[in-house]
């Protein structure tokens, strides 16, 4: 049981039928189990709502409550969701030291004003287990970068946004562009699967010195965190010498200011925006997208920009 805060209403795991005149103005419901959300969303859809969605793993930063804000514009109602989903961790340890904080992040999303919050146990998500989930033909997607180093991770994110769609039916799913191949990802998922909800990606946020917010930065030691600006100049490298032609040597400056900051790359590499197809030159026209995974320690972080500048955000 999680604190409940003024301006907060619990719904347990066995939650009765809401009464017809229940509204939500003034509360955020914290829900715990699948069959009392659809309890829910049957309610908000009877009353016209729109709904946004935002699914997270926790440990929110205002990168997540900048989706929120965003879902608030063009939403009736916002739905978020914590659950930090074991079949997208290829490796278990980085599974077991992902930051939870949801004491913190309850108190967030109230004061953000999200309407509702759902907390799902892993066997309410996976109610048959996690031996036979479906599999999911995502093509050229999941053979590169993040697909590459983390072979089955895009199976794992695309077997719980899936699950999380079929019970929230949102009108809008609500993305960050720092996971921008995952943005990707989960557009191909939504035409696998028939949605029509429609995807907003939302722009990256960053601190003062330029790192994107992520969960994983707390993780990061105080020597560490001021090294992993370098994967912020990197990539602001490549945009400064960004010109017509092949980019290897581009690519190699921004690996050496990564091996200066004491980064251990997966890669980095320049795409195309649209395709993600790997580019081997630039014809000055074509808008790409650099993208960057490294290590900082154990803490594994990815960033990306879009190229050139003028192409300010991922177009949805």
């Amino acid at each position: 049981m999680y604190k409940v805060r003024k301006g907060t209403l619990f719904l347990p795991n066995l939650s009765p039928m809401l009464p017809v005149n229940t509204t939500f103005a003034s509360f955020m419901v914290i829900v715990r189990s699948s069959e009392a959300l659809q309890t829910l969303i049957k309610k908000l859809r009877r009353d016209g709502k729109t709904i946004g969605f935002v699914p997270t793993m926790g440990a929110l930063h205002p990168g997540h409550l900048s989706l929120v804000k965003n879902a608030q514009k063009q939403n009736d109602i916002v739905v978020v969701s914590i659950f930090v989903n074991p079949t997208q961790f290829n490796d278990p340890k980085d599974f077991k030291l992902y930051p939870r904080t949801t004491e913190q992040d309850i108190y967030l999303l109230e004061k953000a004003g999200c309407n509702t919050l759902f907390l799902p146990p892993t066997d309410d998500i996976y109610p048959v287990g996690t031996a036979q989930l479906p599999h999911y033909e995502l093509g050229y997607l999941e053979t590169i970068l993040e697909g590459k180093y983390r072979p089955g991770h895009f199976q794992g994110v695309c077997q719980v946004v899936d699950r999380l769609m079929t019970l929230v039916t949102p009108d809008r799913l609500y993305l960050g562009q720092k996971d921008y191949q995952q943005c990707m990802v989960l557009k191909k998922l939504l035409s696998l699967t028939g949605s029509s909800a429609q995807i907003e990606i939302c722009p990256t946020l960053r601190e003062a010195d330029g790192l994107a917010m992520s969960s994983r930065n707390v993780r990061l030691d105080s020597r560490e965190r001021s090294l992993a600006t370098g994967i912020f100049r990197a990539l602001t490298f490549i945009s400064s010498e960004l010109q017509p032609g092949s980019l290897a040597a581009i690519k190699e400056g921004a690996l050496q200011l990564l091996s200066e900051s004491h980064f251990r790359p997966d890669y980095i590499e320049i795409a195309d925006a649209g395709t993600l197809q790997l580019q081997a030159a630039w014809d000055g026209k074509k808008k790409i997208v650099a993208l960057i995974a490294a290590f900082m320690g154990e803490v594994r972080l990815i960033d990306n920009m879009i190229l050139p500048l003028n192409f300010a955000n991922y177009a949805n």
